[in-house]
């Protein structure tokens, strides 16, 4: 059985466990408290020596770290994972863009409002966050409006690695009422058979 070390409020860890229950796989949570320090200790260290959540530990003891890379083992010869090479590669180029031009705004902006309360030291990283993502939820939203999934007609692990973070955005502070293809896009994601909310 898989085990999984992560935070259940963690957009990052919820791509692995939304990922899981898509494919009916058991698997054992553990919680790791990051605010607590838990992902700097020697134990987790040995896990990833990164020192971050998610990490998917295999049977035979093999940790595998890095949300997206995760997302890419589970998928691998399923239906979320196109074979063909051109879809394929717009998977990987959605998932590039939700980890450099998404998750580092949107997710951060959430970081510092939902785990931190919007201390006074991160209002300007903040407001910085709120320019980018909106940014990122513009390029989504283009997207959106010609395909009902980021990778054309076929819901993918495209889909789940943008969802993570961006269904909670507005525990960020981004507001998604000038994004209809979105908004609809969060709703076909959350039909899907086997969905999981976070947390």
């Amino acid at each position: 059985m898989y085990q999984v070390y992560g935070d259940r409020r963690s957009g990052n860890c919820y791509k692995v466990v939304l990922m899981l229950h898509l494919l009916g796989v058991e698997y054992r949570w553990h919680e790791v408290d990051i605010l607590a320090g838990e992902t700097q200790s020697d134990a987790f260290l040995a896990k990833n020596p990164n020192g971050k959540i998610p990490v998917l530990e295999l049977e035979d003891g093999t940790c595998l770290w890095e949300s997206n890379a995760i997302l890419n083992f589970l998928a691998d010869g399923t239906g979320f994972l196109p074979s063909e090479p051109r879809l394929r590669t717009q998977v990987l180029q959605w998932q590039f863009f939700e980890q450099y031009s998404h998750e580092p705004y949107v997710a951060v902006a959430r970081f510092i409002q939902l785990y931190q309360g919007l201390p006074a030291e991160r209002r300007e990283e903040y407001e910085v966050c709120q320019v980018r993502g909106y940014k990122a939820l513009r390029v989504m939203e283009q997207q959106l409006q010609r395909t009902p999934f980021l990778v054309g007609e076929q819901y993918s692990i495209a889909d789940i690695a943008l969802y993570a973070y961006t269904h909670v955005a507005h525990e960020g502070g981004f507001r998604l009422d000038d994004y209809p293809a979105i908004q609809a896009w969060l709703a076909r994601v959350a039909a899907q058979p086997g969905h999981v909310a976070i947390g």
